[in-house]
């Protein structure tokens, strides 16, 4: 079978379709044969070598989104023909989804959702995962107020759409202009460029996406949840009742059903770039992500 795989760090360059083995699902696991995936910021850092010491062994599969087809559903209740979705913590397994076949845990997998193709699909477990679990530290509830810093990013996006499906009061901090509509349009009340524009300790939480630490607007026993690992630490709140946390993303099929069914009943939309590269193109789809100006996420068929 076909896999995508380094076997050293670099430019896109590095990255080379090889013959692998085809894999066996053990005992609690599941076979799925890959329709496509997409690109995210993790995949260009493990391929650039910014991860360190928390890279698998090279030379190594990439990929964490997978959407496909189930081949052998092992005891797990999905069945063979099934459409599926999974996202893989390839630096925590070493198992990339970059790969004609893959075998994942069971809890890792969900049925896909039934109201877009498996290609869009294919953009959704990482980032929406990462939107899920972080609102669902943050217990954000009905009526009350959020703000999400980096509301149009892959992320922040979709954590926007989730919160305003949860009946939260939603603003928006983005970096550009142009994202200025897509807050607006998808549920969020204040949308701004400016971190000044922001009401002091106004928000019961706060999702901060891209390390902008606007710790000022978290409310007095609120909740504070960064992404941003590479930013470092939360600044410590708690003189002020505030919980912080980094939040990283975990695999779960629970979390990807629920997903999937808020994309079924239109309150979720996943978005996807308007170029569409196939498995031998991975390299020419790579550089199209660094270039950034991205409408939605960078997504590859096999």
């Amino acid at each position: 079978m076909r896999a995508v795989q380094i076997d050293r760090f670099g430019t896109p360059d590095v990255l080379g379709i090889v013959e692998a083995p085809e894999p066996e699902p053990g005992p609690g696991e599941v076979l799925v044969r890959t329709v496509a995936t997409s690109i995210n910021p993790v995949d260009d850092k493990t391929r650039e070598g910014a991860i360190g010491e928390g890279t698998p062994p090279l030379p190594l599969t990439l990929g964490w989104d997978l959407a496909g087809i189930v081949v052998d559903g092992g005891d797990s209740g999905l069945r063979a023909g099934e459409s599926v979705i999974a996202m893989s913590h390839q630096l925590g397994s070493g198992r990339g989804t970059w790969a004609d076949l893959v075998v994942l845990p069971a809890h890792a997998v969900a049925t896909a959702p039934r109201s877009i193709s498996l290609v869009e699909a294919a953009a959704l477990p990482l980032p929406g995962l990462t939107a899920l679990q972080t609102l669902n530290w943050l217990n954000v509830r009905a009526g009350e107020r959020l703000l999400i810093t980096g509301a149009a990013g892959a992320v922040g996006g979709l954590a926007l759409q989730i919160a305003h499906a949860r009946g939260a009061k939603v603003d928006a901090l983005v970096s550009r202009d142009p994202h200025l509509t897509f807050a607006r349009d998808h549920g969020a009340g204040l949308v701004t460029t400016d971190p000044r524009a922001l009401a002091d300790r106004a928000y019961d939480a706060v999702f901060d996406t891209f390390g902008a630490f606007v710790t000022d607007a978290v409310a007095d026993g609120g909740r504070y949840a960064s992404i941003a690992t590479q930013a470092g630490p939360v600044p410590d709140l708690s003189s002020r009742g505030v919980r912080t946390t980094v939040n990283q993303v975990r695999e779960d099929g629970e979390g990807l059903s629920e997903l999937a069914e808020l994309v079924d009943s239109g309150s979720l939309r996943v978005r996807v770039h308007s170029s569409l590269f196939g498995l031998q193109e991975i390299r020419a789809a790579h550089e199209r992500f660094l270039r950034g100006g991205l409408e939605g996420k960078v997504t590859v068929a096999f």
